[in-house]
């Protein structure tokens, strides 16, 4: 655990070089596109509209979700998903692939799929606000459960952190573990509560699929921008996810430790 708190004194102590680092990078990845970082909005809202015409105007025929569009209902869940989905592949990268150039200075390499995450962050808020001009034009308010938007975004951030520094340490050191990751992530899509709804799922098959972290954060997005549950309505669920964050972060932060000083090597 002391490991743990280690890696988060090293992100708060950096929050300053994170932040400008993940600015420049947004930056210097669309500079010599002629439409520049619209690229990050444009790809996202075209796969938008294929989900939508594919799985609520062909498989639904366009049925509402209960009392709630369906259009409405897929876009709370993919906005989040199209941010965690490239956050965990890129910042789980983030090491094999800047290690050469960082281990030539002082540079808390702990920082990296941190620098991710902050980056990625803008495009996602830019989505969010677009989410919120939908909400008001399909009349769809949640009231009261949007204050707890604030504990769904710390869920986000706290399991993509401990899960990018565990998995990005693996995927330098073990490369043949981030092709397995790609092929999970793709699974995973369709194991989430994205394209479809909890409801239409027979109870013992979503217990299953509740195991899986993502659902809980999709899920409570999507009950905080449209209603329909309190985060502390089911403890037990709620402390699940939170153990297994604490399992990832001891795991992330003892394997970085041992790694850390040797991740040249494996390049």
């Amino acid at each position: 655990m002391k490991a743990l708190l280690q890696l988060l004194k090293e992100q708060y102590e950096n929050k300053h070089l994170i932040w400008r680092l993940a600015a420049f990078e947004q930056k210097s990845k669309f500079q010599l596109h002629y439409l520049g970082a619209f690229w990050q909005l444009f790809s996202p809202l075209m796969q938008v509209v294929v989900f939508f015409v594919i799985f609520g105007l062909g498989i639904r025929s366009g049925r509402d979700v209960g009392d709630t569009p369906f259009f409405v209902y897929l876009l709370c869940g993919l906005i989040p998903w199209f941010f965690i989905s490239p956050t965990v592949l890129q910042g789980s990268n983030s090491i094999h692939k800047k290690i050469k150039m960082v281990s030539k200075m002082k540079f808390p390499v702990s920082v990296l799929p941190t620098i991710t995450i902050a980056g990625n962050s803008i495009s996602f808020f830019i989505m969010l606000g677009i989410l919120c001009i939908v909400l008001t034009i399909y009349s769809v308010f949640s009231g009261v459960y949007l204050l707890q938007l604030p504990y769904y975004f710390l869920c986000l951030y706290a399991f993509l952190y401990v899960f990018t520094i565990f998995s990005a340490t693996l995927a330098t050191v073990v490369r043949d573990y981030y092709q397995f990751l790609e092929a999970g992530m793709r699974m995973m899509f369709f194991l989430s509560p994205i394209i479809w709804a909890p409801d239409s799922m027979d109870d013992r098959l979503l217990s299953v699929l509740q195991l899986n972290p993502f659902y809980y954060i999709l899920n409570g997005f999507r009950d905080s921008f449209i209603g329909g549950a309190w985060f502390f309505e089911n403890i037990t669920y709620m402390i699940y996810f939170w153990a297994l964050i604490l399992l990832i972060g001891f795991l992330g932060a003892t394997v970085f430790k041992k790694f850390k000083n040797s991740f040249v090597d494996y390049l």
